[in-house]
């Protein structure tokens, strides 16, 4: 794997993808590769379809649902598709013809039912499918690139297509927790045709987006599975933040290059059979246009000689934290932070600490990329580990409300509800309630959760209210589990939030926002942890120290960010996995 990724060459088709798992730099991928098109004469638009998008910290502009010129980068535009916005917009729009045509009632029955968590993905479906379809856009770019979701968002964004269609055309009843089927049937023309421009080698190429690591490269190895199973098979893959060796004898730098080897040494056999390229590890945050530009280049001039980075002595490590939490009586701990960022990691190695200190506690995670069974390993004593799986859930909540409903519906009742409970919404409803359930769990033991990538577990936490209503509709029943969530989720004698980052630019950036967002709905923060640092590991090779370099202002920050409640975990020269070094790390 020697070939350098070069977007000018590789990059043929009107339509790119740029998708993986959280952290591994499609962002910083996808806006390199874009300033790279632009810069060579094509007209390139940039589509954000991350709810967690990090675009506008990148080139340092506020981005809307619609094209912004990128006036540094002439022939450059960009765009977030923010979903509450598509929604609201999408809600306008399909309600307003009714207004002063049907009674009152019906128009607010209508408003209602375009409030769930349906509405919002299909209006950004529906903004994301218009980009695939529409001609003037067509006409007016060369190349439309997709920064895509973290990998779970990103193969329901794509499945979506398919599955939008058949709901529409399974359904006869004309109503649903979508609202009115009448307002989306003209869509199914559109939807077909972004199923054949996606399905189409000759117009789209997923790049999926890794880094040299044994997660990552799993994970990619699944979605290039899954997505093919869609019909997307023109895929390339691209291993981001190689590091071919180490120029000295510093031993973080040896270790890096050979757990990276071994990673790509031991790569999944779907990823063997891409055509693959890599980018070097960058010796510099990517934020800017000057190192968008200097992204793809191989590391020259480096001087081989660095000294040595030392930050704040006077930060402590995680045990601090921990004997905090354990001193204040927290029942409930989430690790937050955008993906990628090691929340896994820091949730299992609070876990263990605690465990350690002779707590009985419960290990979880609501993201749809985990990989808690890897990092946590085999286990025993104190800690009892779960996973919150979408698909179970989903099928235990049908059937459930279904049973609940056998005796009081006549049979075509029952098809409606059925129906019902076949839109894609349902399957949100199913995890929402079996999160709250799990919260229920801290009454008998410390519950630490391992949640989703900050864009999802703001829409989670965000929609408690919205369930509320939604559970009720479905079933009628709105279990304790439910009602309890948002005063414990609220109380900061019961619930804390760790917030998990790397001491980076757009991590540290989407960690403030996540911070702001809990505050406004009134769930408490108190702990930063500042994860996989190389300037605490003592570093002198010249890239990784170039990095090192580039950490301390945002240690500072965070240092102020958090006043004071921040730790600092260096890098480590093994990958931390199983229970004895879970325990070290703690």
């Amino acid at each position: 794997m020697s070939n350098l990724f070069d977007p000018l060459t590789m990059l043929p088709t009107p339509y790119l993808f740029f998708t993986g798992k959280g952290g591994v730099g499609k962002t910083s991928t996808a806006c390199a590769a874009a300033v790279a098109l632009a810069d060579s004469g094509k007209r390139v638009l940039l589509v954000s379809t991350d709810p967690a998008s990090n675009l506008q910290d990148v080139f340092g502009v506020e981005l809307f649902n619609h094209p912004t010129p990128i006036e540094e980068v002439p022939n450059l535009f960009a765009a977030n598709l923010d979903p509450e916005t598509a929604a609201e917009e999408y809600k306008a729009k399909v309600v307003a013809p009714y207004r002063g045509v049907l009674p009152d009632s019906v128009v607010a029955s209508m408003e209602e039912q375009f409030s769930g968590a349906c509405t919002v993905e299909i209006a950004a479906f529906d903004e994301f499918t218009t980009l695939l379809t529409d001609e003037k856009l067509k006409a007016q770019f060369d190349h439309i690139l997709f920064d895509t979701a973290p990998t779970g968002h990103t193969l329901r964004l794509l499945q979506l297509p398919s599955a939008w269609s058949g709901f529409l055309d399974e359904s006869t009843h004309g109503a649903s927790c979508l609202g009115p089927l009448a307002g989306l049937e003209a869509k199914k023309v559109l939807y077909h045709e972004a199923v054949k421009s996606l399905s189409d080698g000759a117009l789209t190429t997923l790049i999926l987006v890794t880094r040299p690591e044994h997660s990552p490269l799993k994970e990619a190895a699944r979605a290039s599975s899954e997505l093919k199973e869609t019909g997307i098979q023109n895929q390339l893959l691209v291993v981001n933040g190689v590091l071919t060796s180490a120029i000295n004898e510093d031993q973080v730098a040896k270790s890096f290059v050979e757990r990276q080897q071994k990673a790509l040494s031991q790569m999944p056999a779907e990823l063997q059979a891409l055509a693959s390229y890599t980018i070097p590890l960058a010796p510099f945050n990517v934020t800017g246009i000057a190192s968008l530009r200097a992204f793809f280049a191989p590391v020259q001039g480096i001087s081989d000689h660095v000294q040595q980075v030392e930050v704040n002595a006077d930060i402590p490590t995680l045990d601090a934290l921990i004997s905090d939490l354990e001193g204040s009586g927290i029942r409930v701990i989430f690790t937050m932070g955008k993906g990628g960022v090691g929340k896994t990691t820091v949730a299992s190695a609070i876990a263990v600490g605690l465990a350690e200190r002779g707590h009985r506690v419960h290990l979880s995670t609501t993201d749809p990329a985990a990989h808690l069974e890897y990092v946590f390993g085999d286990h025993s004593g104190q800690i009892s580990v779960s996973r919150v799986d979408p698909k179970v859930e989903l099928e235990k909540y049908q059937q459930e409300v279904i049973r609940q409903n056998a005796d009081s519906l006549d049979e075509e009742g029952l098809a409606f509800l059925e129906e019902d409970l076949r839109s894609p919404c349902t399957e949100e409803i199913a995890v929402f309630r079996a999160f709250a359930e799990l919260v229920e769990r801290s009454a008998e033991e410390i519950v630490v959760i391992d949640t989703a990538p900050t864009g999802h577990t703001l829409l989670l936490l965000d929609a408690t209210q919205e369930y509320h209503k939604e559970i009720a509709r479905s079933s009628g029943v709105i279990p304790d589990s439910v009602q309890h969530l948002l005063p414990r989720l609220r109380d900061p004698k019961e619930t804390s939030v760790v917030i998990v980052t790397l001491a980076e630019a757009t991590p540290v950036y989407e960690a403030s926002r996540l911070e702001q967002d809990l505050k406004r709905a009134g769930i408490p923060t108190k702990w930063w942890a500042i994860n996989q640092s190389f300037a605490a590991a003592g570093t002198t090779d010249p890239v990784l120290s170039g990095r090192a370099h580039a950490e301390l202002n945002w240690i500072q920050k965070v240092e102020q960010n958090a006043e004071g409640h921040v730790v600092i975990i260096p890098w480590k020269l093994s990958e931390v996995t199983g229970y004895e070094q879970l325990k070290e790390l703690s």
